[in-house]
């Protein structure tokens, strides 16, 4: 009888615990399946690929796309960089002092050793001959566009579609869009029709920004402002942001005012001292205006164009 009962409280004891497990593996079972829902997000890339997206990102690469990160107020793990992290965007080192450099052509163990939980990369030609593959082993990744030149607009939309932060971009964008137009009536109503243009000096040689893009698009797309005949020439076979000129043909150059990014400094064998610079007629009529090698000209964005436009209305408003 006592071996009896004995038996019979331990088989209640089992299906108490039996009842307990089984209990505990649905609640793990619909716990799971109801988080899987929120913790990822599944967008297509401009490559077609599917990616799966943290809902909360909190390790991001995304270079040469910083501008975008920080105007929606995303700090990334790692930031652009060339020569072993001696050239970064220095324009944005008020949001992005402290945090490590990467290079910018994104070595695989450099990019693994920052632990991404997201890589967000600028164009198609980062991830060609089978580096798509390898990144996405480290971490999600999306690619933004198929052009090595995309729309800056079209990016901060679509980084801010990957982040969950498609209000905060749009709301971005518009406050871009307004600035620009305000600034254009200034201009307008201040110095009228005016023709300008923006040149880069490095390595003792000059380059000169193309009509559409980086900063030669805020000049003449949002701000209206006259293209001389030399920048529309340089344009015209232009292949990237900014194209080599020759000191002959910036002589030539018919702008009003000039906007120029001196990485040189001076010097008595400066190209700046030559006769043919100083026969350039924005140069003689005393239009020059040097901008600092940390400056926001020779990048695109919604922070380093509302920068641009402030350079501008700075220097031509009196």
């Amino acid at each position: 009888m006592k071996r009896q009962k004995i038996l019979h409280i331990l088989g209640i004891s089992l299906l108490v615990l039996l009842l307990a497990a089984c209990g505990s593996n649905e609640d793990t079972t619909d716990s799971t399946e109801g988080s899987s829902d929120t913790t990822t997000n599944t967008v297509t890339d401009a490559m077609g690929n599917e990616v799966n997206i943290p809902a909360n990102p909190q390790r991001v690469i995304a270079t040469y796309l910083e501008d975008n990160l920080v105007a929606l107020g995303v700090k990334p793990v790692a930031q652009w960089s060339v020569n072993d992290g001696q050239s970064i965007q220095d324009y944005l080192q008020g949001d992005l002092e402290g945090i490590p450099t990467v290079p910018h052509d994104l070595p695989f163990e450099a990019v693994q050793e920052m632990n991404p939980d997201l890589i967000i990369m600028d164009s198609a030609s980062m991830v060609e001959g089978g580096k798509y593959e390898q990144y996405n082993q480290i971490a999600p990744t999306y690619v933004i566009g198929t052009e090595v030149n995309n729309d800056w607009r079209d990016e901060l939309l679509r980084v801010g579609e990957v982040l969950g932060k498609e209000d905060e971009a749009k709301q971005v964008l518009a406050d871009y869009e307004t600035k620009a137009q305000e600034a254009k009536a200034t201009l307008e109503e201040n110095v009228g029709d005016t023709s300008i243009a923006a040149i880069w000096l490095t390595g003792g040689k000059f380059f000169m920004v193309s009509e559409n893009l980086s900063s030669g698009a805020v000049m003449y797309g949002d701000l209206g402002l006259t293209v001389p005949a030399v920048v529309k020439e340089i344009s015209a076979s232009a292949t990237g942001n900014w194209s080599e000129i020759s000191l002959e043909k910036l002589a030539e150059l018919d702008a009003e005012h000039l906007f120029l990014i001196n990485d040189d400094g001076s010097s008595d064998s400066s190209p700046l001292s030559s006769t043919l610079w100083n026969s350039i007629p924005a140069v003689k009529s005393g239009n020059v205006y040097e901008l600092p090698k940390d400056n926001s000209w020779l990048y695109t964005g919604a922070i380093a164009n509302g920068q641009i436009i402030d350079d501008i209305l700075e220097k031509l408003v009196k």
